[in-house]
């Protein structure tokens, strides 16, 4: 018999129905049992290894009420410009067409760069997800966070996953706040244009009322000039007054000089009246001072002269009408300004939140008891499957093509790794030596047995 030639296969026995199949499945796990609750026991150790290794991840969650119907053309644009690709820029432009509702474009910004970013630098995510740039870092945020709208109630759910409750709740308040923000900063309707004009509006005007004060205040302080149009009428009739008291004074005197001699006492004291009334009339009307000269170079007067009130008027009632002007228009752009920011608020949509982020209290990752149970179940299925695979090989006939390509394989590995064939499992390497030496032995014999 040549050597390379095998004996034909014995026939092959007729196939077992299925219930002796399972019956004989059952007779090999019961035989084995041994070997597989040892490997059930290292399979439930190791699963709850990996179980109680596995960090704990909680999860915090926002829910917002979908915003007031109002015009979403700012808001998507924003969204638009946000998201800086032209493919963002056309969903948004449907959105604005009517195919998305405003609680979609509220999601878009969520989800934005900008947010995320700001995220990043408050929170320090980049450290905290051990990344090496900001798209890395961007993508996991975007892995521990989930945003999504409720088709029907279009009420938006902001769910952060962190291995740290506190921050995952800061986290969700953050994403609310910079929602808010940038809606604000975005929104580009008429009454938003209105009220920025009015604000550059008002801070030129209260500059210029300022200015206007000031001068006014100075003029009047330093030509004592408190009201003009007062301080003439009083004027005129404090001159008038003494007007009249001195020609009272000089009939008196001239009826005194008719009886006494000039050195009389009465006419010396009327004389001496006389003088100090025209003293004061004469200081009044400001008798000795020139048009352009300064009220405080006069004379020791506490109020302007008559001579110079015209004069002090035209100034006095220049920087009073300008004061007057600049206050009525301040008075109407404070007004307008209130209006237009109480507009602007109506039209801006608002942030409304349903549940604010709480604090969970219990984990939602990983499932302890899951885990266990499926890495025990699998540890007893892969051991449950060894043994059929192994049983399954053992029938197979020893002149088999496949049991000689093993042979020829197994040969060769112990020919080139000799330690590590020898480092294998003892009882396993005697195994296949003693069934190797077996089917040389067989195969000897059939060589010298007679055709």
């Amino acid at each position: 018999m040549p050597e390379n030639d095998f004996p034909a296969s014995p026939a092959q026995p007729e196939p077992v129905g299925e219930n002796e199949k399972v019956l004989a499945y059952l007779r090999l796990f019961w035989a084995h049992r041994r070997m597989l609750y040892r490997v059930s026991l290292y399979g439930l150790l190791a699963s709850t290894l990996v179980a109680f290794l596995i960090a704990k991840r909680y999860e915090s969650t926002t829910r917002l009420m979908p915003p007031d119907n109002q015009s979403t053309s700012s808001m998507a644009l924003a969204a638009a410009a946000m998201s800086g690709s032209s493919s963002g820029l056309g969903a948004l432009a449907s959105d604005f067409l009517g195919l998305k509702s405003t609680s979609d474009v509220f999601v878009g910004i969520l989800s934005s760069r900008s947010v995320q970013d700001t995220l990043i630098q408050r929170f320090d995510l980049k450290k905290l997800y051990s990344t090496r740039n900001m798209e890395d870092t961007r993508k996991a945020l975007a892995e521990h966070t989930s945003i999504s709208v409720d088709r029907k109630s279009q009420i938006i759910t902001i769910t952060i996953t962190d291995t740290s409750p506190q921050r995952g709740a800061a986290m969700g308040q953050a994403y609310v706040e910079e929602l808010n923000r940038l809606v604000a900063e975005l929104s580009t309707s008429s009454a938003r244009r209105e009220r920025i004009f009015l604000e550059g509006r008002l801070q030129a005007v209260t500059k210029d009322l300022e200015d206007a004060e000031k001068d006014f205040s100075q003029f009047a302080s330093k030509n004592t000039a408190i009201d003009v149009k007062e301080q003439a009428k009083a004027m005129v009739e404090a001159a008038a007054t003494l007007q009249g008291q001195v020609i009272a004074a000089q009939s008196q005197y001239e009826g005194l000089r008719e009886i006494y001699t000039d050195n009389n006492p009465r006419v010396r004291l009327v004389k001496a009246r006389i003088d100090e009334l025209q003293r004061q009339l004469d200081k009044l009307g400001g008798k000795n001072e020139s048009s352009t000269e300064a009220p405080a170079e006069s004379g020791t007067s506490l109020y302007p002269s008559i001579r110079k009130l015209p004069l002090l008027g035209v100034t006095y009632a220049d920087l009073y009408r300008r004061t007057r002007v600049q206050e009525a228009v301040f008075e109407a752009l404070t007004k307008e300004y209130e209006m237009a920011k109480v507009q602007e608020a109506k039209e801006i949509p608002t942030v409304k939140v349903l549940d604010a982020p709480s604090i969970p209290d219990r984990k939602s990752f990983p499932p302890r008891l899951l885990i266990i149970f499926v890495g025990t179940a699998c540890a007893l299925a892969c051991g449950a499957l060894w043994l059929v695979m192994r049983t399954n090989w053992q029938e197979i006939n020893a002149y088999d093509a496949r049991r000689v390509f093993a042979r020829e394989v197994l040969t060769d590995l112990k020919a080139h790794f000799p330690k590590f064939v020898q480092n294998g499992s003892g009882n396993h390497a005697e195994g296949m030596k003693a069934r190797l030496s077996g089917w040389r032995r067989s195969r000897r014999d059939d060589e010298q047995s007679p055709r």
